[in-house]
């Protein structure tokens, strides 16, 4: 009960029959503090009983829980697509650095068990929801894409499909194409969540995504990739779409032209929301309008 007092509207006053928006604190035991999490209901829960799947989307590096919500163009974007397709999306924080993954260094940042334990969990208490990987969707943009990537491949048993939007498939930051002196803050900001800024080390190895095919292919859940061709980041899109096609895993993979910028991924998420919709589908678990 205590916790659903902490529940606040971020928008007071909506259309009728529209989607809404919540804000919700979310505790979190492994890292000693507590962070919120926006959440876009479809108009549609509140009429019927259905259990919904939830779509976790991620943000980037510099980011938080507002990020998607105040840097679209488009205001009414995540409340068109909750309603489009039935869908509750929930956009978690991340912290401005954390790759989504458990620091060995930094106890504050322990974001893999934060996200796949402690946030699913707090949305399957709280909502309506498919409580099980066949509605569990991820996706998130640049640092949010890995972090998708990486928490669906290490956990199949919560997320059943996971999708990128200008990913950065590699913690190998010296194959980032960005200048030199954005390549040594990247390096302190790694050595904060990582201990190292050492490229060749083991942790930068074992947790980059595009080392992970073996895995991803073992879990085959599906996924969808896009980038921009003009993205600094596209060079490691292509390098792992390359890897899983040797590999012969299935996955939807998409360049179209644009840039590492926000009007890209507003218009690349209706399209990873479509693939989302059609998988739900295929496991049974859409809400269909009626």
């Amino acid at each position: 009960m205590k916790f659903l007092l902490t529940l606040v509207f971020w928008v007071c006053v909506l259309p009728a029959n529209a989607a809404s928006v919540d804000t919700l604190e979310i505790p979190s035991a492994a890292m000693n503090r507590t962070l919120k999490a926006a959440v876009v209901l479809p108009a549609s829960y509140t009429k019927t009983q259905a259990l919904y799947p939830v779509l976790y989307l991620l943000h980037g590096a510099g980011g938080n829980f507002s990020t998607w919500l105040n840097k679209t163009h488009d205001k009414n974007l995540f409340q068109n697509l909750a309603d489009q397709y039935n869908v509750i999306v929930v956009m978690p924080d991340g912290d401005i650095y954390s790759w989504y993954l458990d620091s060995p260094s930094n106890k504050e940042s322990q974001f893999e068990t934060y996200i796949s334990q402690e946030v699913v969990a707090k949305i399957d208490v709280i909502y309506r929801t498919v409580r099980s990987p066949k509605g569990r969707l991820i996706s998130g943009y640049s640092m949010g894409g890995h972090g998708a990537m990486y928490l669906s491949a290490r956990h199949p048993d919560i997320f059943g499909a996971a999708g990128t939007m200008s990913g950065a498939m590699d913690m190998d930051f010296s194959k980032f194409k960005i200048s030199k002196e954005q390549i040594s803050s990247t390096k302190d900001l790694f050595e904060k969540i990582l201990g190292t800024g050492d490229i060749r080390n083991e942790v930068f190895l074992k947790n980059s995504i595009v080392n992970m095919v073996d895995t991803i292919k073992k879990n085959a859940i599906p996924i969808v990739m896009d980038c921009g061709v003009d993205d600094f980041l596209i060079d490691l899109n292509r390098e792992l779409h390359e890897r899983l096609l040797y590999a012969g895993v299935a996955h939807d993979y998409t360049e179209r032209p644009g840039a590492h910028t926000w009007p890209y991924w507003e218009n690349a998420l209706p399209y990873q929301m479509l693939f989302f919709h059609n998988v739900l589908k295929k496991n049974g678990v859409s809400v269909e309008s009626k």
